[in-house]
């Protein structure tokens, strides 16, 4: 059997790793040459934006310990910011001992929007609309018969007064393994015509709303008291979250390191890490006042149990997702659908937020922050090789972790 439980995984060589992946998701020798090289010709990007001018890159990391739903996974994870990685694959060591992460998302339903103008009779235009649904929606799936016959496609309209002669319909869309933007898009731009010769009134924007409310995962996990350092610890992390639930300005630092989590997987995936924070953000106001996304409590044994509930609109079809590093990390994952992919991600989230509380709570978190950003002075500094690694020691043995003291022990 897989595990993604891999002691002492940090201390591998890059090479060492790389051969630890390559079993794990049987990946060929050509997809590791993929994954060393970035894989994106300039004339591939040339195609993904306008103005290319290069690539950028950011390091793929993978995150260990993660049982998910029973399943063990290796989390691929693209960012910056240093301790990340290695604080969700503690979090996930942690929660392995009860059981792992229990995760479920809803249906992958998308949100089109259609609004309507200068409306003149509201009521009536509403009659009218819900009572040429049937038509609208088989109107819609004409647009994409490969979704409807994979069992998607526009399955609900409703209608919303907003505000004085300005109306809105909804189009629910179920968008299977995409992320659903240009789906969904073309879907409201082929009704539109269709709306405005029914009703008489007049359509404006017709596109995907980024807030998919239908489309929510929820991932619990129990942390084992013992495992966290205690009862106290345990104390402590609640406290930590009880300050975001009471403060905004925590709150908002708070989701942020659910996001580093999230948006790692997204970059690495190919997902759109922009709606996400969008729509992320827009869930955690949902009662009118932003509030932290994941909720903490005590079970009866005294062990942490958290909880994340957020909507996670992703694919692993259409958009960057092709990107040829973006296919090797679905690979790794294993995700057969994009509800997969979305449960995966909240798991993540979770982890990455009970990692932070639990730093914060305890030792701070600059301890092992700044082990890490170390090392980057020092290689900004000229240091290569074993240097590296000695001269960061010892700027945070001494707690001087600056470019000219690393250029002092060069």
């Amino acid at each position: 059997m897989k595990s993604s439980q891999i002691s002492g995984f940090y201390k591998l060589s890059v090479k060492e790793r790389q051969e630890i992946v390559k079993k794990f998701a049987e990946l060929s020798g050509d997809e590791v040459k993929i994954l060393e090289q970035n894989g994106l010709s300039l004339e591939r990007a040339e195609r993904m934006i306008e103005n290319v001018v290069g690539k950028y890159e950011l390091p793929l990391g993978i995150a260990t310990n993660f049982l998910i739903n029973g399943k063990d996974y290796l989390i691929p994870m693209v960012l910056e910011e240093p301790s990340v990685v290695a604080a969700a694959s503690n979090a996930a060591r942690i929660a392995r001992v009860r059981g792992g992460f229990k995760t479920k998302a809803t249906e992958p339903v998308m949100m089109g929007q259609i609004q309507l103008v200068n409306v003149k009779n509201p009521e009536k235009t509403k009659k009218i609309i819900l009572k040429n649904k049937k038509k609208i929606l088989e109107l819609a799936n004409k647009q994409d018969p490969v979704l409807v016959k994979l069992g998607g496609g526009a399955k609900k309209i409703e209608v919303r007064n907003l505000a004085k002669n300005m109306m809105v319909v909804h189009l629910l869309v179920n968008v299977k393994d995409a992320m659903g933007a240009n789906a969904v898009n073309t879907m409201c731009e082929a009704v539109a015509p269709f709306m405005e010769k029914i009703a008489g009134e007049k359509t404006n924007l017709r596109i995907l709303s980024n807030y998919a409310t239908e489309r929510l995962v929820k991932t619990t996990a129990i942390f084992d008291k013992n495992a966290l350092g205690g009862e106290g610890v345990v104390d402590s992390i609640i406290s930590a979250y009880r300050f975001a639930d009471c403060d905004v300005y925590r709150a908002v630092t708070h989701n942020k390191g659910i996001m580093n989590g999230i948006v790692a997987v997204a970059l690495a995936t190919g997902n759109d890490t922009r709606a996400l924070e969008a729509e992320a953000h827009a869930y955690a106001s949902r009662s009118g006042k932003y509030k932290p996304l994941t909720v903490y409590k005590k079970d009866k044994n005294g062990n942490l149990v958290g909880s994340l509930e957020m909507p996670l609109a992703v694919g692993i079809v259409g958009g960057a997702t092709s990107h040829p590093v973006a296919k090797i990390v679905l690979k790794i994952l294993g995700v057969k659908s994009a509800k997969e992919l979305a449960e995966i991600m909240d798991a993540v989230g979770l982890a990455q937020n009970l990692a932070a509380l639990k730093a914060l709570s305890t030792e701070g978190i600059q301890r092992g922050h700044m082990e890490l950003h170390a090392r980057n002075i020092a290689i900004m500094a000229g240091a290569a090789g074993k240097k590296v690694d000695k001269i960061a020691e010892q700027m945070v043995k001494e707690k001087r972790v600056r470019l000219d003291r690393a250029k002092e022990l060069l």
